[in-house]
């Protein structure tokens, strides 16, 4: 089973770029489980055409452990498992939290043996890297973290410190940085941005997407691009970036199983 964390600065575009991928691999014929991890709970709705689910943190609140994993997790496009960690009220407790309590409650209730996913995706929201935001990082959950940003400058900001966060971790057997995916937004000398971002870490560019139409055409559609336009030029870039990280992360747990 692989394990991928992918981060971003809120608004980047990071939720509709993880739906997609999701979207793709499940077309390949993999089974896809996708973790929002980001207060708003709003990571699969692409996959839903719209519809929110009940988050873990809320679900646990109200009900204890006294609830079924199918309330929780459920299927979208392609049979995609959908999860939502949730979050306090704005103004109460740590958003973080909701990271922490879903990925333990998944574990106690043994989702990914009965789910049994080809491919989990923890989709973080990378504004503020502590507590539960650096939870999919720890030991035991993602093998990889890629992290998605634009050449604008907050973007780029968000970037480094979830590379310097991973970097924190490196020694402790926690999830190792995958690389950085470019998604355009028309900025001057974009690529050459990220690409200084990149030689910083050590890491290069893993993907690139381009700034494209298409995505504002499916979102009023509450669809993936993958789904609403599977023959445009923004499903194909979609296509290509999924089948780059699976590979990148099949060759991570290659090694560690021959480690």
């Amino acid at each position: 089973m692989i394990k991928a964390a992918i981060y971003g600065k809120g608004g980047i575009g990071k939720s509709t770029t993880v739906s997609n991928i999701s979207a793709a691999l499940a077309d390949r014929g993999l089974r896809v489980m996708q973790i929002g991890c980001d207060p708003k709970a709003d990571s699969t709705t692409l996959l839903r055409h719209g519809e929110k689910l009940p988050t873990v943190l809320d679900t646990v609140n109200q009900k204890k452990d006294q609830f079924e994993l199918s309330e929780v997790c459920r299927e979208g496009y392609g049979g995609v498992i959908c999860v939502e960690a949730g979050g306090p009220v704005p103004g109460f407790g740590c958003a973080g939290r909701g990271i922490v309590t879903a990925l333990e409650k998944l574990e106690r209730k043994h989702a990914y043996e009965i789910y049994r996913p080809d491919i989990i995706f923890y989709d973080v929201l990378g504004d503020v890297v502590c507590g539960g935001f650096s939870m999919p990082i720890r030991k035991g959950y993602a093998q990889k973290v890629f992290i998605l940003t634009s050449g604008e400058n907050m973007s780029i900001y968000a970037a480094s410190n979830i590379a310097m966060a991973v970097e924190n971790f490196r020694g402790r057997g926690y999830a190792s940085l995958g690389g950085l995916i470019l998604n355009r937004r028309g900025v001057e000398q974009e690529r050459e941005k990220v690409e200084i971002l990149a030689g910083d870490f050590h890491t290069s560019i893993t993907g690139e997407l381009p700034y494209s139409e298409t995505v504002q055409k499916a979102e009023p559609l509450k669809k993936t691009v993958i789904e609403a336009f599977p023959d445009s030029e923004m499903a194909r870039a979609y296509r290509e970036l999924a089948d780059h990280l699976f590979r990148i992360c099949q060759e991570e747990t290659g090694a560690q199983n021959n480690a």
